[in-house]
């Protein structure tokens, strides 16, 4: 998160982006922080006067304890002491809620974000940046993906709604496996590109979605274990990032690349029409997650590596896509800079979000409480944190369904062949 340092350095800064950000209470929340800050500096003078007062009467206490007649004195004088011990204990609590008070501002601000960040309030103010159209032999109806799946019994989104709620598909058949292809391509992708792979637990605590900056934002779209402390993970980027909370990092530990395959459950509360249909918006999903730790000298070229290796999936999956950066209004709420990938779904006309990639900068850090060591100078500082969707299953499914529809069945990406062998028999799928 941002620190009390970052905004006291350059307050009126961190003001306008916050707005830009759209946080139209931004100057409020500052200035109350920062008055917050004064009046604890205040408390905290207070305080140091009575420690020190404290002590005196301590060694005024210890020299009269020699003097016999100083009893009266001494008497006097530790009745003084047992009113400055009450108040300093008020002074203790007040302070402790003027760093409450603090702490809770805090986490309500988001980040600030880069200089190469376009300003805007909404999507439709992000910069496509880059697009990539691959032409394919598409029948003369092109239909979506959900029509295809009934057809060919590849995904059962009825039975779904009835074993849980709408959100929740049933994988069939062909369906399921190339699902599982799609999973050990993309993983193997990954493994190819210098990333270590981890399995993860599927639940989380409440500090875990902290350090990543999900609560409190994001509270409302997490899905909460009644009667126990406990929410499933959004997305693998939580569990992936806090292997490393409360640590310090040698610098020849770093970079850290990980990747990561899991379900994720999100409520996407708000969401209706055709935006929800089929594969378009689901409750629960897979996903291949990639999490990279840097210095903060390597990190911005790392963030552009990064953004290159999730395009080079979609080139070789022959996916049409655009590559988009985000705009100030449009940004996550941990996010320093993000760029999403959209890939084409000609069945539906539309563009479908299949990644993001993001640069966190030093505030996914400071929540973790992560720093790395100089190994020569011994110096410690923070690091920063980058993580991207590398890729999501369900639009890269739904895209790969319509863009690749024939009127004979569906043909196979040959990039997916390795993976997907036991669909060479199939009647639905063509090599």
């Amino acid at each position: 998160m941002l620190t009390l340092s970052q905004i006291q350095q350059d307050p009126d800064k961190v003001i306008q982006q916050l707005q830009q950000r759209g946080v139209c209470h931004a100057e409020t929340l500052v200035h109350r922080l920062l008055n917050i800050v004064q009046t604890k500096k205040q408390q905290q003078d207070q305080l140091e006067k009575i420690n020190h007062q404290l002590k005196e009467h301590a060694k005024t206490i210890a020299q009269w304890m020699k003097i016999k007649t100083a009893a009266q004195k001494i008497d006097s004088l530790k009745k003084e002491i047992s009113c400055l011990k009450k108040q300093q204990q008020k002074e203790k609590q007040q302070i402790q809620g003027y760093a409450q008070g603090i702490q809770d501002i805090l986490v309500q601000l988001p980040n600030v974000f880069c200089t190469t960040v376009p300003i805007g309030k909404y999507s439709q103010d992000n910069t496509i940046v880059h697009e990539r159209f691959f032409i394919h032999s598409l029948p003369k109806v092109v239909v979506p993906h959900w029509d295809i799946a009934q057809k060919y019994d590849l995904i059962d989104f009825s039975i779904g709604t009835k074993i849980t709620g709408t959100g929740f598909p049933v994988y069939k058949n062909e369906g399921a496996q190339l699902q599982r292809a799609l999973i050990q391509f993309f993983l193997t992708e990954a493994i190819k590109n210098g990333y270590q792979e981890i399995m993860l637990p599927l639940l989380v605590n409440h500090a875990t979605a902290f350090n990543t900056g999900q609560l409190p934002d994001k509270e409302g779209q997490m899905y909460k274990i009644q009667d126990h402390p406990f929410y499933l993970i959004p997305t693998a980027e939580v569990p992936l990032t806090n292997l490393y909370q409360k640590r310090i990092l040698s610098e020849k530990d770093l970079p850290i690349k990980h990747v990561a395959y899991t379900p994720c459950f999100r409520r996407e509360a708000g969401s209706w029409g055709s935006n929800v249909r089929g594969l378009n918006r689901l409750h629960q999903f897979d996903k291949v997650e990639i999490v990279e730790i840097h210095t903060p000298q390597q990190s911005f070229q790392a963030f552009k590596k990064m953004i290159a290796y999730v395009q080079q999936l979609l080139e070789k999956l022959q996916l049409t896509y655009r590559k988009v950066l985000l705009c100030s209004g449009d940004l996550g709420f941990t996010a320093y800079c993000t760029y999403d990938f959209e890939v084409y779904a000609p069945g539906q006309k539309k563009w479908l979000e299949v990644s993001s990639v993001s640069h966190f900068d030093t505030y996914q850090a400071h929540r973790l409480q992560l720093k790395y060591e100089e190994d020569e100078q011994q110096r410690k500082h923070w690091v920063h944190t980058l993580n991207g969707s590398a890729l999501a299953l369900p639009r890269v499914m739904a895209s790969l369904l319509e863009t690749y529809q024939t009127a004979q069945g569906i043909q196979i990406p040959s990039v997916l062949l390795p993976y997907a062998y036991h669909l060479r028999e199939s009647t639905v799928f063509r090599v």
